[in-house]
């Protein structure tokens, strides 16, 4: 099924008629400050050489409107705020990668989501700019600003605990590295949907969007299943199959999963060898609140595209694209998902009562073709104080590709706002 090719304007048009009937109108949003900070040769820990942060602050209006019509307009904008006249050197996103120098505009804007949406029966259609959260293409949340795209996505639930998604995706503002762009000097930070993949391996050709559609279903007992399936429109083909399963009634607080993606270069690219890659998982939640977690993957040694996040690019190494594969690192995006990868991930998470939500991971991958070896461990404190959200993070990262092949740490802070 075809869904129409989406632009601001024609979002705008459908809406007009419909704001003559607005109820529940909700004001919301954020701002947020970000900092870090690495000792990486040759610089020492807070170096202004070393260090990047930034402003963000985001501002939504949700409202519903006539003949049971939803919709959602946001705006979020960045601003370095001065740091880098004594205290930083890079920014999170926008005008380079989060561990570049700073060479862009001082502040950018753009509009992160303008949706509407719709439910007839059993079906939610939405249409317009939206985050979505797909195995293959989907926003990332660790950055200051997220990543979105213009699409037109379709739920159904006719079938007994069941989901059905059908979606295109037209456009996106992911981009390696940075993973998100903003509006500068006027530009249109929003490219075609496939131009992340055709940039890296062919340039001279066009994206041309994406089909998705999926099952998601709790039939299985125990068991919550998925299968996806993408056409990246001449570029490439998908599979995505999960299945994670709560074995409370064998073993309580035990769980397990398994993944496995399939991607199979097509049309521009069709020269270039298929990728796969396929994890396990096995976690425990324990009476007192401490969660364990183990996770082993491998990917196909003859593969091209890693399995990662399309929508943001395909780079190998540090600013390479998250992935959704169980094993990824917390920091260190980029390695796991590369061909001919081993990677294993072990995590523990406990809540200290009235102190903080603690976590601790560590991450080693291998990489047989590129002999490049990545190590990470990272400790994580988090707590809220009313509408505040602080994370103090460390990072410790021992990999063949960065700083000489020599290890250095990494110290972030994390303040959010809620209004």
């Amino acid at each position: 099924m075809k869904l129409a090719k989406l632009s601001l304007a024609a979002i705008v048009a459908l809406s007009v008629s419909a704001f003559a009937d607005v109820e529940n109108v909700k004001f919301s949003g954020n701002a947020k400050l970000y900092y870090g900070t690495t000792d990486m040769d040759p610089n020492d820990l807070f170096d202004q050489k070393s260090s990047y942060g930034q402003a963000a602050a985001t501002v939504a209006v949700t409202a519903d409107l006539a003949n049971g019509v939803a919709g959602k307009l946001s705006a979020v904008g960045l601003s370095t705020l001065g740091l880098e006249n004594n205290l930083v050197s890079g920014l999170w996103a926008g005008a380079t990668d989060r561990n570049g120098a700073l060479v862009g505009l001082d502040s950018e804007w753009w509009v992160n989501e303008a949706w509407l949406a719709k439910t007839f029966g059993n079906t939610t259609i939405k249409v317009g700019r939206q985050e979505l959260d797909t195995p293959l293409a989907f926003s990332e949340k660790w950055n200051i600003a997220v990543n979105s795209f213009d699409a037109a996505v379709v739920l159904n639930s006719d079938l007994p605990e069941t989901t059905l998604v059908a979606a295109w995706v037209g456009r996106g503002n992911g981009a390696p590295g940075q993973v998100v762009y903003g509006v500068s000097n006027g530009s249109d930070p929003f490219k075609t949907y496939g131009s992340a993949i055709v940039d890296a391996y062919n340039g001279a050709v066009d994206a041309n969007g994406a089909y998705a559609v999926a099952a998601i279903t709790k039939l299985i007992p125990m068991t919550t299943a998925q299968v996806w399936y993408y056409s990246v429109v001449s570029i490439a083909n998908a599979w995505w199959l999960q299945a994670d399963v709560d074995l409370k009634d064998a073993v309580p607080g035990l769980k397990a999963g398994l993944q496995y993606a399939y991607i199979d270069p097509q049309g521009h690219i069709s020269a270039l060898d298929e990728s796969s890659a396929w994890a396990i998982k096995l976690g425990y939640g324990m009476d007192n609140g401490l969660k364990l977690c183990a996770a082993y993957s491998s990917t196909d040694e003859d593969g091209v595209i890693p399995v990662a996040n399309t929508a943001t690019g395909v780079k190998a190494g540090p600013g390479g694209s998250q992935s959704k594969l169980y094993t990824e690192a917390w920091w260190n995006y980029g390695y796991v998902g590369q061909p001919d990868t081993d990677a294993f991930m072990l995590r523990a998470a406990y809540n200290m009562e009235d102190v903080a939500d603690l976590m601790a991971q560590y991450t080693s991958t291998s990489n047989d073709t590129t002999n490049v070896d990545m190590n990470e461990f990272a400790v994580t404190a988090s707590k809220s104080f009313g509408n505040l959200d602080a994370t103090l993070a460390y990072i410790y990262t021992d990999a063949d590709d960065q700083n000489g092949a020599d290890s250095y740490n990494t110290i972030q802070v994390y303040l959010t706002y809620n209004f």
